[in-house]
């Protein structure tokens, strides 16, 4: 049978940078009731990298299921899909990338882990995901931009945060105001999470299209 693929994304990667890894059909983050569709007009591969949080238009665990049980491969990671992945591996979907192995692993539970606030036109996110901020002040410890206690410091009052209004400019001007770090110290952390972010989510998606072209090239 010939491999045919939807992806669900927007958020984690653009569908313009997405098309130069893989070709398949790309759509805006999923929501529910919409993979049965998807199913029956053929598509055997579908790739979830990100979908809609905290309502009930989230992708249901029973259609992911639903799909699985017809001999659809489902692939997930970044954010939406690490969830689900992390939720329904055993089950057959598929699951790769760090987040997803955080979820899985217990290292990270709460959805807004990876939520972020989007352009309703672009899907382009205007917050930054935790999971990225947890990356980027790891890296900025080790690289000793930061001390042990200001990473720790930092990264409580970026879980403290409502997932929309996370961004590294107001978690450093928040950080500063509250003492956790210098001022001294505020204008080169912000350059180093800004311009040295580790973008996992990113990193993430791009494994999942790397996965789902792998799946094609077998197929065919």
């Amino acid at each position: 049978m010939r491999a045919r693929a939807v992806i669900f994304t927007g958020n984690s990667i653009s569908h313009e940078d997405a098309k130069k890894i893989l070709r398949a059909n790309y759509q805006p983050p999923v929501r529910r009731f919409q993979l049965e569709k998807f199913v029956q007009k053929g598509y055997n591969i579908i790739g979830i990298i990100d979908g809609i949080f905290f309502d009930r238009a989230a992708v249901g665990h029973r259609e992911i299921m639903s799909a699985l049980d017809t001999g659809v491969k489902v692939i997930g990671g970044a954010s939406m899909g690490a969830l689900r992945a992390s939720e329904l591996d055993t089950h057959g979907m598929i699951g790769v990338g760090k987040v997803y192995e955080w979820y899985r692993d217990g290292v990270i539970e709460s959805d807004d882990e990876v939520a972020v606030s989007t352009n309703p036109d672009t899907f382009e996110p205007i917050s930054v995901p935790l999971v990225n901020i947890r990356e980027t002040l790891k890296s900025a410890s080790a690289t000793g931009i930061i001390s042990e206690k200001e990473h720790n410091d930092l990264l409580e009052l970026a879980i403290n945060t409502y997932y929309p209004d996370r961004s590294y400019l107001g978690l450093i001007k928040e950080g500063t105001k509250k003492g956790l770090i210098p001022e001294d110290k505020r204008k080169s952390i912000l350059d180093f999470c800004i311009n040295r972010e580790v973008d996992v989510k990113r990193e993430d998606a791009i494994l999942v299209l790397e996965t789902v072209k792998k799946l094609i090239e077998k197929a065919d």
